[in-house]
């Protein structure tokens, strides 16, 4: 059994997805530790934290506030961790090279994970050894969304997936356990088949992406429609995990993609973090 209570989670990657993540698997009195190599990212990031921290916790049953410390030395940022999560972006390379590193540095018992939302950890193992505590630790915008997708690369212990399931519920997580691995995961893969469409008739000039948000909105009954959402994930996003599909399922349309780099990424009309996407936002920071 892994001691879980008296060492730190690490989160490798302090960007919005980072952030989020290290206040939300801080509410139980425990220990995270987020790194980044940008000084000046690991300051926003706390800021963001101290600012979001107390209402997490006061949404958490019987929840209390641990420490968040940065880090921009990894080696000092993972020492006696018992779990470290990958969340950098979404670049192949990048989380292959930082993934075989970590394999090399962590406790020998620790579990190695990545949040990747594009690429199954069997895709991401290429530098690592011990592949048996490699698992995806997939997150959906939290702390707003406590829902976490737990998939093993297919060397996996079973025993270890069962395990960080159990104390993710006693984080008040929402684990769900995707039990065959799958390129978008659960609610990604499906996701993925709606955001496309949308894109899609926007692209044909079919209608507004204000008006598909509208009529999507209304008629499922969702808070927000597809183009809303995509902006609060980033279009720069939302573009390479689309290119990322379509090297796995050949018959992937370009149009949608066409649409988003010709209309958005050349002009830096990335979403939310830039201030404009599909919509205008004067509130960069958002939950």
């Amino acid at each position: 059994m892994i001691d879980y209570i008296n060492r730190p989670i690490v989160i490798c990657g302090s960007g919005n997805m980072g952030r989020r993540m290290a206040a939300l698997l801080t509410t139980k009195k425990n220990l995270v530790h987020l790194y980044d190599s940008s000084p000046e990212q690991t300051k926003q990031s706390i800021e963001y934290i101290n600012q979001y921290l107390p209402e997490v916790v006061k949404e958490t049953p019987n929840g209390k506030a641990g420490t968040v410390k940065a880090f921009n030395d990894l080696k000092a940022a993972t020492e006696n961790a018992w779990l470290v999560i990958e969340a950098i972006p979404e670049i192949f390379d990048a989380k292959v090279d930082l993934l075989g590193q970590l394999d090399q540095m962590i406790p020998p018992d620790a579990i190695l994970a990545t949040n990747s939302s594009s690429f199954p950890s069997s895709q991401l193992i290429g530098k690592v050894k011990n592949t048996s505590r490699v698992i995806n630790t997939h997150f959906y915008r939290p702390p707003a969304i406590k829902v976490v997708e737990i998939m093993g690369c297919g060397y996996t212990d079973p025993n270890l997936i069962n395990f960080i399931i159990k104390v993710f519920e006693e984080l008040h997580l929402s684990p769900f356990h995707v039990r065959k691995e799958s390129v978008g995961f659960i609610f990604n893969r499906i996701w993925a088949a709606i955001k496309r469409e949308s894109l899609y008739v926007a692209a044909e000039g079919v209608s507004t992406p204000e008006e598909i948000d509208k009529i999507f909105s209304q008629i499922g009954d969702f808070r927000h429609g597809a183009f809303h959402l995509m902006d609060e994930v980033g279009l720069d996003v939302v573009y390479d995990i689309e290119e990322h599909y379509a090297t796995v399922r050949k018959d992937t349309p370009k149009e949608p993609r066409e649409y988003l780099k010709e209309n958005f990424l050349s002009k830096n009309k990335l979403g939310v973090k830039t201030g404009q996407g599909f919509y205008e936002y004067k509130d960069t920071n958002i939950k």
